[in-house]
């Protein structure tokens, strides 16, 4: 059963750092890459980055980049999101999402974890 689980979550103020973590298994991480999402209140869901799990290589949407940074490891199968210089509209619930290589879209997310950055 394939299985994606957030954990990391929390309260921080502004200019902090938290790291989120996505434990995957029942696949073999190598043949995917993994997305890290957010939804914030009354707004649609974005990609904050994806990481390649056989190459390693990672994708940043601008907003995030220089701040955040994705990182694997393929022996443990878990994916982390390390986010710095935390900023109010940085809040919402963040997920982890597969994507098989060749496609386009993701096929299954985990269940999400709220990140609240206050001022």
């Amino acid at each position: 059963e394939v299985q994606l689980v957030e954990s990391g979550g929390g309260l921080v103020q502004a200019g902090e750092s938290l790291r989120l973590s996505c434990a995957a298994s029942g696949f073999t991480f190598d043949d995917y890459a993994i997305g890290w999402f957010r939804q914030a209140p009354g707004k649609e869901r974005e990609r904050v980055g994806c990481i390649s799990g056989s190459e390693g290589s990672a994708y940043y949407v601008d907003s995030v980049k220089g701040r955040f940074t994705i990182s694997s490891d393929n022996a443990k199968n878990t994916v982390d999101l390390q986010m710095d210089s935390l900023k109010p509209e940085d809040t919402g619930v963040y997920y982890c999402a597969r994507r098989s290589f060749g496609r386009s879209s993701y096929d299954y997310w985990g269940q999400g974890t709220q990140v609240t950055v206050s001022s």
